[in-house]
């Protein structure tokens, strides 16, 4: 893992303890998470296994002229997320309010959607760069149809997965080529969208969290959001428990 040591408060320790719980889980999750809106056909029970009508907690919004850097070191202790992908989540969610203030997403939310996916680019012998690039590269499965998940032909010629024979998803968020195509963005400024780069990614993902309009800081509109990113009821509670334990953190340092 590519973390400094931190001296963390009283809630980033618990926040540490209480995601321990849940390692066996993300794990599983990350495989789901492969595959997800990008391969898993819907079961029919997840409009009735989860209750969409619970909002998570959020942080408070981001002030425009934040200094993203400090704010991030700050947080990376608070939380346990490692600082160089917290400065990436909170880029995109200031530059998604300004896109669509509407949609009021916080910067939790993209982290627990990161943590279930590829642990903060950090999954198995990944580590995340101060480039923001996981090394090596986090690609997911072939969605070949086997084991319960549906198969996608290549659609990008292998560019972005290195498949040419069935799709992957890629990244510290796990796009699918063709999502990245509707979504993909320039999060870092480079003239690039690249989903493999944690700043577009981050901004790619808080753009497809919002998209149809969706307000994530009410209970149906984040439900429907994630399950859209992936269309499991189990997946969809695996990120509330991350965003809602991201944001309780953050807000018991502030208060101290």
């Amino acid at each position: 893992m590519n973390r400094r040591p931190v001296r963390r408060s009283a809630a980033g320790v618990l926040a540490a303890l209480v995601a321990s719980a849940v390692v066996i889980a993300f794990l599983v999750a990350v495989v789901v998470g492969a595959q997800g809106e990008r391969g898993r056909g819907g079961d029919g029970l997840v409009a009735a296994d989860v209750d969409r009508d619970t909002p998570v907690a959020q942080d408070a919004p981001l002030p425009a002229d934040v200094d993203l850097g400090s704010w991030a070191e700050a947080t990376a202790e608070r939380t346990g997320v490692p600082s160089r992908a917290v400065r990436a989540y909170g880029a995109a969610e200031l530059a998604q309010r300004a896109d669509t203030p509407d949609c009021r997403l916080s910067w939790t939310t993209l982290a627990a959607v990161a943590r279930v996916e590829s642990d903060h680019g950090n999954l198995g012998r990944s580590s995340l760069g101060a480039d923001g690039v996981p090394s090596p590269r986090i690609v997911g499965v072939p969605l070949d149809g086997s084991d319960g998940v549906r198969e996608i032909l290549d659609t990008d010629g292998g560019a972005l997965d290195g498949d040419t024979v069935h799709d992957r998803a890629v990244g510290p968020l796990q796009f699918l080529p063709t999502t990245w195509e509707l979504y993909g963005a320039d999060g870092d400024g480079d003239g690039v969208r690249d989903p493999h780069q944690i700043d577009d990614a981050a901004r790619g993902a808080a753009a497809y969290l919002c998209a149809d309009g969706r307000d994530t800081a009410d209970g149906a509109g984040w439900w429907d959001g994630v399950l859209t990113y992936n269309r499991s009821g189990e997946y969809a509670r695996l990120v509330w428990a991350a965003a809602d334990r991201y944001a309780n953190a953050a807000q018991a340092s502030n208060s101290d």
